[in-house]
């Protein structure tokens, strides 16, 4: 069987870079290893920015799926004193990974393979042959952190500083539990470790809570994670009754990440290529626009007739900044004054707004990506 393009992975990035390339015209393929819906734990938020490059409607998606708006958010330093930031309109929505990657995938347009895992890629004559049968002309890897194709094809140079380690769980919340639950739907909490190497948080969506803690430094991550349930459990913010175990994953940060983003033929999206952002660990939205970059290089390259995906690295480190060598947030503080200053900027409220808030975390002053700020190739339209 022959196609276009192959997307291994159907995350956001997968999907949304298989949905663009449909638009020209091209035959696209999607392996995952897994069958949708399938879970995918995840604090989970979403900024409007993202439903307005996704052509989403908020009040369709919400007819079927959560959709919890947020008009705010408690940011602070764990067990110190935190600051809550408020609007008055939505700025950011929770959404249920399981129901917003399926309804992604659903309208994709590419043909679907799912639980299908890749197996093999080789390089034959000027196209890749995946799993001994589906010759693609060009590649995409999709499949997050651990992505088979940037694992066979793109290995990161080992940098510890940009790897986050995370262990969080998404609950469903019954009648008793909700009573019990401390964390206002509208107001995810943020809470930023003593020695600014990760945050913990608790975003409440309906019915649904998420909670979890991510570290640019995984020692000891189960023990940070006990010791923030323990605080947050005696703050009243969980539920008595909730599951003792927790999930873990990994991401790269865009940024401090050596893993090449093009090859011969293939590109790198989302957190297979290591684009999360540096100070909030946010990778729904770089997945996303990264899917879109890498539709437009993967277009104009089927339309010039070679393999050449340079363009897209440019036009990913326009979007989201250099690709390596930038420093983490907290590195130019020294470690004994961390924890005083983190507990000073975090409680002022201004601090909390303009930086924390509304540059981290919402990215107000990036404009959403859409059609006009890509050119379409005009032979492959």
């Amino acid at each position: 069987m022959n196609c276009d393009v192959l997307i291994v992975g159907g995350g956001p990035a997968g999907s949304t870079c298989a949905w663009r390339l449909r638009r020209f015209g091209l035959h696209v393929v999607l392996m995952d290893a897994k069958r949708f819906p399938r879970d995918k734990v995840c604090a989970g938020w979403i900024t409007p920015q993202i439903l307005e490059t996704l052509e989403i409607d908020p009040d369709d998606y919400a007819q079927s799926s959560v959709l919890q708006p947020f008009r705010g958010f408690e940011v602070g330093r764990l067990g110190a004193r935190s600051t809550r930031v408020t609007y008055s309109d939505v700025v950011s929505y929770g959404i249920r990974r399981c129901e917003f990657d399926t309804r992604l995938l659903q309208r994709c347009g590419a043909e679907l393979r799912l639980g299908e895992p890749l197996r093999s890629l080789v390089r034959e004559g000027g196209a890749w042959l995946a799993n001994g049968e589906l010759r693609a002309k060009l590649v995409v890897g999709a499949g997050g952190h651990f992505c088979p194709v940037a694992r066979l094809l793109a290995p990161e140079s080992r940098n510890a500083d940009a790897v986050v380690a995370a262990q969080e769980l998404e609950l469903e919340l019954d009648r008793d539990q909700i009573r019990e639950c401390g964390v206002s739907p509208e107001v995810p909490e943020l809470y930023f470790s003593a020695d600014l190497r990760g945050y913990a948080w608790l975003v409440r969506k309906g019915p649904v809570l998420n909670f979890g803690i991510g570290r640019q430094d995984a020692h000891d991550l189960s023990g940070h994670a006990q010791r923030f349930l323990a605080l947050a459990e005696a703050l009243g913010k969980l539920p008595r009754r909730r599951p003792a175990k927790l999930h873990g994953h990994a991401y790269l940060l865009n940024g401090q990440s050596t893993r090449p983003l093009t090859g011969d033929g293939f590109l790198l999206v989302g957190d297979a290529a290591g684009l999360a952002w540096p100070q909030s660990g946010e990778g729904i939205r770089p997945a996303v626009e990264s899917g879109i970059l890498a539709a437009q290089a993967l277009a104009a390259a089927a339309a010039r007739g070679d393999a050449s995906l340079d363009s897209y690295a440019r036009a990913v480190e326009a979007r989201f900044g250099p690709r390596a060598g930038a420093a983490s947030a907290s590195a130019w503080i020294p470690a004994p004054l961390r924890p005083w200053l983190a507990a000073r900027l975090l409680a002022t409220p201004a601090f909390a707004r303009r930086v924390v808030v509304e540059r981290w975390f919402l990215h107000r002053g990036q404009k959403p990506l859409r059609d006009e700020d890509t050119a379409t190739p005009a032979s492959a339209a």
